[in-house]
């Protein structure tokens, strides 16, 4: 039996996932998985039993993963599943960017009298904006929601410019072919006149759009920042809207700051909050973290490597370990020593730590048990499990 901590609250369609034959929900304060939302973990105690920690979400700033990364706690998260609510909206501000619909609406709200359609003929003049139809955009990371983005603006007639030196394969097909690939972001700084960053929260990324990269844009550019607020320098984007070096800026990420600053449009974080994404993010979580237990396998991970083993052994091994030379060389021999045949393997590595699922042709519990504990005493070896073959495939 699987004991679970859910933390905030996920959609049933996620959690029914978690069949009460092999899932407790809640009734451990020693959980195998925890599946989370928005909850701050990080003066959480991770407790020892804690195999893993699904976020039923993309970003994973609320986890302290490189101290799970230390005790092989695998952290996943859910690339893709709520990209298609980021998507709407950040179409939704291209177009009211353009067209001051909401002033509109809302004028129209004060309108008193009998006189309405001459008022709204004599005053709709001060709300005529502009089209989308042949502007230029730049995507600036095309990920799950870049790439979407990228497809629909060209199919609402903009030209679009794509920046991402980490493309994926899988993302990489499905870009339009009419999305052109920019070869460094100051092009698309240059010569666009809305600009969306869809990248995620990384030293490497945090106030990566700053002075230098505002200073490039247009006068009339407006930039969109859906991604994470502090991939943005906000004082530097203050300091160009105060001054009219750029024509705009929407974020889905309120400061104090911004509220009285001139063209900045604020969302109260509504990205990925419709029904349908929480149901995908939900869902998506609770497979990760299924799949994991289960089997072991990894999928989605934010800090161990993909692997995907089909498991047809009788039990299955896996282990976290350092990634440093001739741990895989002692992890074999010690169960070729143990008197027990390996069926099948697989190795991956990521950064300082590497990933093994060893799958057993052997089914004397003792005997396993026995041979997983001198795997443990291995120095380099952080974390060792012994799984039997479940009764489906994921």
């Amino acid at each position: 039996m699987f004991q679970i901590k859910t933390f905030n609250a996920i959609a049933s369609e996620g959690m029914n996932r978690f069949g009460k034959d092999k899932y407790a929900i809640n009734e451990s304060d020693q959980p195998d998985g925890v599946i989370l939302r928005s909850q701050n973990l990080h003066d959480f105690t991770l407790p020892e039993s804690l195999l893993a920690i699904a976020r039923a979400g993309a970003g994973t700033n609320n986890i302290p993963v490189p101290l799970c990364t230390e005790k092989g706690i695998v952290v996943f998260n859910t690339p893709g599943a709520n990209a298609n609510a980021v998507k709407e909206l950040v179409l939704t501000s291209l177009l009211t960017s353009v067209r001051p619909v909401l002033a509109g609406v809302n004028w129209v709200k004060t309108l008193e009298g009998s006189d309405i359609d001459a008022q709204v003929e004599a005053n709709k003049k001060q709300f005529a904006g502009n089209e989308l139809v042949g502007k230029k955009l730049g995507v600036i990371g095309l990920g799950s929601i870049g790439a979407m983005v990228a497809n629909d603006a060209y199919r609402l007639g903009m030209e679009v410019m794509g920046y991402d030196p980490y493309v994926s394969v899988d993302t990489a097909w499905s870009i339009s072919r009419r999305v052109q690939r920019a070869t460094d972001r100051d092009e698309v700084f240059k010569n666009c006149d809305f600009i969306t960053v869809h990248v995620p929260l990384t030293d490497e990324t945090r106030n990566s759009i700053g002075a230098n990269e505002i200073s490039m844009m247009k006068s009339t550019a407006k930039l969109f920042n859906f991604a994470r607020g502090e991939i943005v320098d906000t004082e530097a984007v203050i300091a160009a809207l105060k001054e009219g070096r750029i024509g705009g800026y929407t974020t889905d990420f309120p400061e104090e700051k911004l509220l009285d600053c001139p063209n900045v449009t604020m969302f109260p974080h509504l990205g990925a909050s419709t029904e349908e994404a929480e149901i995908n993010c939900a869902k998506m979580a609770a497979r990760n973290l299924k799949r994991y237990l289960e089997t072991g396998n990894i999928k989605n991970s934010v800090n161990f490597p993909m692997v995907d083993m089909v498991f047809n052994s009788p039990y299955r091994i896996t282990v976290v370990n350092k990634n440093v030379p001739n741990v895989l060389g002692q992890l074999s021999t010690k169960i070729a020593n143990g008197g027990i045949n390996i069926d099948n393997m697989i190795n991956r590595g990521r950064g300082d730590y590497a990933y093994t699922l060893f799958d057993i042709n052997e089914t004397d519990v003792d005997k396993i048990t026995t041979v997983a504990q001198t795997l443990h005493d291995i120095d380099e070896v952080v974390r060792v499990r012994v799984i039997p073959q479940p009764t489906s495939q994921y």
